[in-house]
């Protein structure tokens, strides 16, 4: 906590950034391959994704060999998508999938907000973006399975609207990365965001009612409610993004998939969207079979 109140240059924020983000996807990725009962010399490919921070070699190259992964590893790092990277990642990791002999992927998202948090900048914009944002880091493994194989990323796809980079991102500062979020983004959520999920239904022969429920990134509360608003949807069906809210806050890009845990963890089946906005202005998908 005492860091926080001390002054720091971007050099010490992504040192500490590149030090801590190994060692949380290191203690995550241990314990999903523990679970999943695969050797790691198995894993073909890892995917990193993390916006909050740069390293270079890149957190997967630094994960592989912490975590002793085959040397003909295929690395893909992802850098830039914010919120929606969890979400992008997911996608970009079942294409690789599908692609290779085995088909084992490795997904790994990190963010770490709080190193940000500048406490020389008294602005309005951000005590709430220190309010609102928080660490947390996701191991994910996929495997390329047949057509009638549980949880199954069915589709993916994205939307982005023009003119609207200016609605979230990073402004590159001496001291670190400032965060840009426009007071237009639960307005753009409110009125935007249905027809770019009803457009991505439809190109898989879909409605909104043939789903058995929507996970949806918290982005914050006026997000949050923006989204039910466009989609018509009771606060009950985001109980699990409104829970994850408030015990992590908005964690970036791990956040989606906190959420989408939550809900496989309920015993959800069925048809499910998962959705986050991100820079750009932009909304990542991914149709999922639980």
């Amino acid at each position: 906590m005492e860091w926080h109140f001390e002054s720091h240059g971007w050099e010490a924020r992504n040192r500490v950034f590149q030090e801590a983000a190994a060692d949380l996807l290191e203690r995550a990725s241990r314990d999903c391959i523990a679970r999943s009962g695969i050797d790691a010399n198995e894993i073909e490919a890892i995917v990193t994704v993390s916006t909050t921070g740069l390293a270079v070699p890149s957190l997967d190259a630094i994960l592989a060999n912490r975590l002793g992964l085959p040397a003909t590893i295929e690395r893909l790092p992802i850098f830039g998508l914010g919120c929606a990277g969890g979400v992008s990642g997911l996608a970009r990791a079942a294409r690789m999938a599908r692609s290779l002999p085995r088909g084992f992927v490795l997904l790994l998202v990190v963010e770490l907000c709080t190193i940000n948090c500048r406490n020389t900048d008294h602005t309005i914009k951000n005590f709430i973006s220190t309010a609102l944002f928080g660490d947390g880091a996701v191991a994910l493994l996929l495997r390329r399975t047949s057509d009638g194989s549980p949880r199954r990323l069915v589709a993916s796809g994205e939307h982005m609207w023009r003119r609207s980079e200016y609605m979230m991102g990073w402004s590159i500062e001496d001291d670190g990365f400032g965060v840009v979020l426009s007071p237009d983004i639960p307005r753009c959520a409110r009125e935007e965001l249905r027809p770019a999920v009803d457009h991505f239904l439809a190109s898989h022969g879909l409605v909104l009612s043939d789903l058995a429920g929507v996970v949806m990134h918290p982005g914050g509360r006026k997000v949050l409610e923006a989204a039910q608003t466009a989609l018509a949807l009771p606060q009950e069906a985001f109980h699990h993004a409104w829970d994850v809210l408030a015990e992590y806050g908005n964690m970036s890009s791990p956040t989606a998939l906190f959420v989408l845990q939550r809900t496989v963890s309920a015993d959800a089946s069925g048809l499910h969207l998962l959705a986050a906005f991100g820079p750009g202005f932009s909304v990542s998908f991914a149709l999922l079979d639980l």
